[in-house]
């Protein structure tokens, strides 16, 4: 589907990693592309083309203002921390905040929607690769980001049902590549084996992603999805061992010999979580983080291969592409890579 500068596309969260790559995609492929953001976001992904909207995915008047005249939506905005000293803001944006986008949606008439859930919300296990039916349970075990998800994925999916909202939903896995500003847990993964932080690791795995690919999966959801369907956008499977093997390698370190058990990590993950409530930073290891290690996240992603045609390209890219833009060094806010190291510019080096 390419479009002209008549379809409007709106895009929460443009100046976020996942968001601005499909925000820029879709500006190459003849969208006219409305964004967004808030004013404290950073602008690093925002181009000049697009059409500003400040604003918040909380607040209604300016999502009605967004919504103006746009036939198709992305709702991509979230709050991806799996920490926080108030753990109910995480729940307000990215719950409450999907509930008002997609009110917002319904009264403007928007065509179609293609909402940014997340691996997140499904249960992966021991017995294989996990697709679009196994869907995790919602319990008081779930950490914040998690239960938000998840909830906010039910929403959707109730109002599809029920009001026949025109929504497609997306399940990204870990996306890596440019433009990861804050950065995201796992670029805050790639950031402190860079800077040769990670001498040791713990026995997991997580289904790696190129972000411009992720970015592909949203625009081919919007033009092939299924009204109501989940899709994953996954990439390659492998353990947490060899992702840090090959940063190591592109980044001239060692990589690391030594694998940790979990149970001596878990008083420090609440330690750091006390320090992280006096000083106000995300903690590298936390609790969730910690909890979320105990489960190989390896996902299938055939579901959208068939009906998408959506085709990942190799994790290696995707790692050298992350590599290349931290080390160009990328402009960050300080409380992103490293939340007891004091300010820094997040520019990286040899």
């Amino acid at each position: 589907m390419r479009s002209d500068s008549r379809d409007i596309a709106l895009v929460t969260g443009a100046s976020g990693f996942i968001g601005g790559a499909v925000a820029s995609l879709l500006l190459e492929q003849g969208f006219a592309v409305r964004a967004l953001v808030r004013r404290s976001s950073p602008k690093t992904n925002l181009r000049a083309q697009f059409e500003i909207v400040e604003g918040d995915v909380t607040d209604r008047d300016s999502l009605r203002r967004a919504m103006a005249g746009a036939r198709y939506v992305f709702h991509v905005a979230a709050d991806y921390r799996l920490w926080a000293r108030d753990p109910q803001t995480i729940l307000h944006t990215n719950v409450e905040g999907t509930r008002l986008v997609m009110e917002e949606a319904l009264r403007a008439g928007v065509e179609r929607i293609v909402h940014t859930s997340s691996v997140a919300t499904l249960a992966p296990d021991a017995q294989g690769l996990c697709d679009e039916t196994r869907r995790l349970a919602c319990d008081a075990r779930l950490g914040p980001y998690k239960r938000s998800k998840l909830l906010s994925e039910r929403l959707v999916e109730e109002m599809i049902e029920r009001d026949r909202l025109p929504a497609v939903i997306v399940n990204p896995s870990a996306p890596l590549g440019p433009g990861d500003v804050r950065p995201t847990p796992t670029g805050r993964i790639i950031v402190e084996a860079m800077r040769g932080n990670m001498p040791a690791y713990v026995d997991t795995g997580l289904a790696v992603v190129h972000v411009a690919d992720v970015a592909a999966g949203h625009l081919s959801a919007l033009q092939h999805g299924r009204i109501g369907e989940r899709y994953i956008l996954g990439g390659d499977n492998l353990a947490l061992s060899t992702l840090l093997g090959e940063v190591a390698r592109l980044s001239g370190r060692r990589p690391p010999r030594v694998r940790l058990p979990r149970w001596p990590l878990v008083p420090l993950a609440h330690a750091n979580e006390a320090l992280a409530r006096v000083i106000g930073h995300e903690p590298f290891l936390n609790v969730e983080s910690l909890r979320l290690s105990a489960t190989t996240m390896f996902f299938d992603h055939g579901k959208a291969a068939r009906e998408l045609g959506y085709r990942p390209r190799p994790y290696r890219q995707a790692l050298a592409d992350a590599v290349d833009w931290f080390r160009a060094g990328a402009r960050t806010e300080p409380r992103m890579l490293g939340e007891a190291r004091g300010a820094h510019d997040g520019a990286l080096r040899k």
